[in-house]
């Protein structure tokens, strides 16, 4: 049994202004840099193997937190959300004809134009979960968490999801084998110690 925590990345300039992110290679804002810098990753899972997507949002994340570079792993990359990337959902949304919904009416085979389906994203995520040796954190994005959460919580993108996704919060599943289970609990990061 491996265990795998999951941490969302901090804040950028694009999650405040409500624009979809996707494989867009943003930077963390000066604030969540600020927030960051003053957590720190609980035991024991400061000593787990630490991964991150690529993109820099998650890297830097990983890194204030943990005060280490993360391995990273381009499974981890954020879903692919093709034309509308840079785009706010809001806007989206509020158009009928973009073929825009919300998460609990997608189904795993939901594709933004030019984008990713949920199924394609688990595709891409399964193998790497399967070559896990020891406990890990991984630091990624809402889609890779959302992905990895529905497969745990058996929850096929119809109706309410099972989960909140916060930041700040470690959220945890056990590997057994191909079978995930959910911990439902999540662990808040913690204060860094003084230097």
């Amino acid at each position: 049994m491996i265990r795998l925590a999951l941490l969302r990345h901090g804040h950028t300039d694009w999650n405040r202004a409500g624009r979809i992110q996707g494989r867009s290679d943003i930077a963390l804002d000066d604030t969540a840099r600020s927030e960051l810098t003053a957590q720190a990753l609980p035991a024991p899972w400061d000593a787990a193997d630490l991964w991150s997507s690529p993109l820099l949002r998650a890297a830097e994340t990983a890194k204030l937190v943990a005060g280490r570079d993360p391995q990273t792993a381009p499974e981890l990359i954020e879903m692919d959300w093709g034309d509308w990337e840079g785009l706010r959902g809001i806007d989206l949304k509020a158009d009928p004809k973009s073929g825009f919904r919300d998460i609990e009416h997608w189904g795993w085979d939901y594709r933004p134009p030019g984008g990713e389906t949920p199924a394609e994203v688990w595709e891409r995520i399964a193998p790497w979960l399967q070559r896990l040796t020891r406990d890990t954190v991984a630091v990624c994005h809402i889609g890779i968490m959302r992905m990895i959460l529905a497969r745990a919580y058996g929850w096929d993108f119809e109706g309410p999801a099972p989960f909140r996704i916060k930041r700040n919060r470690l959220f945890m599943v056990e590997i057994h084998g191909d079978a995930l289970l959910p911990q439902p609990d999540p662990i808040r990061l913690i204060p860094k110690e003084p230097q």
